[in-house]
């Protein structure tokens, strides 16, 4: 079933007028937010370069996306992507993913921004007196206003941007640290394929990637809202395997910044570590200014530029999928402005849990909120059954839970052994198993 197009396209899509090539730079810096510019430096004291293994991983799955998912897309012609799952299934269904989309990203985003707000209350808001509070609510209504009116087509003008000013950043900051260290010299660990209990087990990681980039870019309408603003799947498909090559290419850039910086507080006496090393090289007066200001500037851009690409997807499927209202703007400005608030409350409290890595815990996040999702999704397109519709809720609030359980108790159960982000791929498993039990029969 075709959907119409929605008067308020140009919000939802771009009107589909964006060219292939623009999207494709664009989405490198939508992939890499302001988690990846801190966090992938400074998880390379810990797992060197282990993070090349996900990537390998991140390159399949793009190609799943490209050559199974957009097309689909493109054939029903929908404003959400969770409108599949309606027509596949029934109502319960596209709001049970509809649900579950919105819960992930508004999480996801949260930890984005908060990242973001957390390097703005060191360097600027705690010295001036400024509360916490005050620094979410001036960087949540910068989001707002970048995207209330044009939507999409304003979040890839600043998609745009931020890859351009991630990429100077990192090449000025490498070049600034290689010359004061005396050249460049990396050694760092890739592939890991020792220890089959350990994290970053090559398999793991792998696994890991390929359904990661599968549920967070191709079941995701925040990053395929980009992707459907092309003017056919065609374009499409060349903008998502353009891109994830040279997302490729830019994260061997961070962790090889990542290394560099640990190198260079080593012989400065500088003691942070993971996300806080970057930000304390950038800012602390040992390279030239432009460093700094460069890294602020690309933090706060990146920042900008999630955020408001979060609060137009979520506007979109909160409007679309969970009011169905998409051919009423008021609503649309009135359901932008609602998510803008609760984005706002959600990093305050998200202030005061936090404990672990920011990037770490984006991921961790997707291993429970978009596994039921990828469930879903891989049952409608992989078999032609159908199911009791008004039962999926509970399989996918089971899958996760049950993934909880195992997690919590994994070392005890079995040997030592540690999920990573493998754990998305078993809770889409038991989505998937679920829905095998919900399957209709008939005569």
């Amino acid at each position: 079933m075709r959907q119409k197009e929605s008067p308020d396209s140009s919000f939802y899509n771009g009107g589909r007028k964006t060219h292939w090539a623009v999207v494709a730079f664009a989405m490198i810096g939508s992939c890499m937010s302001g988690v990846t510019f801190v966090s992938v430096p400074g998880m390379v004291g810990t797992s060197g370069f282990g993070y090349l293994q996900m990537c390998i991983g991140f390159f399949l799955g793009y190609l799943v996306i490209a050559f199974v998912l957009t097309p689909l897309y493109f054939k029903l012609n929908v404003v959400s992507i969770y409108q599949y799952l309606e027509n596949r299934f029934g109502l319960a269904s596209y709001k049970t993913g509809a649900w579950f989309f919105f819960l992930s990203k508004m999480l996801g985003a949260s930890v984005r921004l908060f990242l973001v707000c957390l390097t703005l209350q060191l360097l600027m808001f705690g010295p001036l007196g400024l509360p916490f509070w005050l620094n979410v609510l001036c960087n949540v209504a910068i989001c707002l206003a970048l995207t209330f009116r044009h939507g999409v087509k304003s979040v890839i003008g600043v998609d745009v941007a931020r890859t351009a000013c991630m990429i100077v950043a990192v090449a000025l900051t490498i070049f600034f640290i290689g010359r004061d260290l005396g050249g460049i010299r990396i050694h760092e660990r890739v592939f890991f394929f020792d220890d089959v209990n350990h994290p970053q087990y090559f398999w793991k990681q792998l696994l890991g990637g390929l359904f990661t980039v599968i549920a967070m870019t191709g079941l995701d309408q925040d990053m395929m809202q980009r992707t459907l603003a092309c003017k056919n799947h065609r374009d499409s498909q060349k903008n998502l395997i353009v891109s994830s090559l040279l997302q490729t290419v830019v994260i061997a850039g961070f962790l090889c910044l990542g290394s560099l910086l640990y190198q260079f507080a080593a012989a400065h006496g500088i003691t942070e570590t993971g996300d806080s090393l970057f930000p304390a090289v950038a800012t602390g007066g040992l390279l030239p200014a432009i460093v700094g200001v460069l890294f602020v500037v690309g933090l706060m851009i990146s920042a900008y530029g999630a955020g408001g690409s979060a609060l137009t997807s979520l506007t979109t499927s909160f409007t679309v999928d969970i009011l169905g209202k998409a051919d009423e703007v008021k609503v649309r400005k009135r359901v932008h402005l609602a998510m803008a608030v609760l984005m706002a409350v959600t990093i305050v409290v998200f202030n005061a849990l936090n404990s672990t890595s920011a990037i770490d815990a984006v991921y961790k996040l997707a291993s429970y909120t978009y596994g039921p999702i990828l469930g879903l999704f891989a049952f409608g397109i992989l078999t032609k059954k159908q199911v009791k519709d008004k039962y999926v809720p509970i399989v996918a609030l089971l899958a996760p839970a049950i993934c909880l359980v195992l997690q919590l108790n994994s070392e005890r159960w079995f040997g030592g052994y540690k999920f990573s982000y493998e754990l998305l791929l078993l809770n889409a498993a038991l989505t998937f198993l679920g829905l095998t039990l919900l399957i209709r029969r008939t005569k």
